[in-house]
């Protein structure tokens, strides 16, 4: 579970609640129940008609990828590119395929079970790459998703004002209500923007930055089965794969490789 993502939308909504109270505002004041029809309603509805169906019902799926903190696991799969390597130089690349069952990535499996076929090299770079861009377009989907939903919502909040409006100028004879009115026409504006910048487009982002770690490892892995196949160094394989990740971990990695 990610901490990060729970810990600021709870925050989040404290910190909106703390302003409302020591503002000397009153909850009930911001609470109305069509607003909030209006703008998560209003907004998932349009969402349902600018996306396909299923896509919509498989919500669950792509916040559960932003809910959960993903383990690459980038430097067991450099030990492993490079453990291969290795073996590759020194017993032929046809004697990988004796640990393909220990590779649990499909994608690094896959990879590798095509070196050791004797594939083209520029036939496995073109495949691979070709997975990874559909592996892109699935993660897009999610992020489209989210994207559009949160830039409809606020224009939900504002439908949801103009409606507001429109009852309070029909019942402009009523001097008393016009203040009371008003206010619960702002209050969709409201919601429509705090669900939009606080839920929606947050989410997005973080499903924008879950692509960017995986596309990270399948390009390392890419990496390390093309240099196995044309048969680099070991330890130059494993400074080039070592400089796909931040300065912090690779200096971790190699201080305990060191040790070792």
């Amino acid at each position: 579970m990610d901490l990060g993502t729970i810990i600021g939308l709870i925050l989040g909504f404290v910190m909106i609640l703390m302003s409302i109270f020591t503002s000397g505002g009153s909850l009930t004041s911001y609470v109305d129940i069509p607003s909030i029809f209006m703008v998560i309603g209003g907004s998932f509805a349009a969402l349902m008609v600018s996306s396909p169906l299923q896509r919509v019902l498989g919500m669950m799926r792509y916040l559960n990828h932003a809910l959960n903190v993903p383990n690459w696991g980038e430097e067991a799969i450099i030990s492993t590119l490079v453990n291969f390597s290795e073996k590759a130089r020194r017993e032929g690349l046809l004697a990988l395929e004796d640990d393909l069952e220990e590779v649990e990535q499909e994608f690094m499996k896959k990879g590798i079970q095509l070196v050791v076929d004797g594939t083209d090299p520029e036939i496995i770079k073109n495949l691979l790459y070709n997975e990874l861009n559909q592996i892109q377009e699935r993660h897009q989907d999610g992020i489209m998703l989210f994207d559009f939903w949160g830039k409809v919502a606020p224009a939900f909040g504002m439908i949801g004002t103009l409606a507001g409006l429109i009852a309070m100028l029909a019942n402009l004879n009523d001097a008393d209500s016009i203040g009371s009115g008003m206010a619960l026409a702002l209050i969709t504006t409201m919601y429509g923007a705090i669900f939009a910048n606080l839920v929606l487009i947050p989410i997005k982002a973080k499903l924008e930055d879950r692509d960017k770690g995986e596309t990270l490892v399948k390009e390392i892995m890419i990496e390390g089965i093309l240099s196995i196949q044309s048969g680099d160094n070991p330890r130059i394989l494993e400074v080039k794969l070592l400089s796909f990740l931040p300065p912090l971990k690779r200096e971790a990695i190699m201080a305990e490789s060191a040790a070792e």
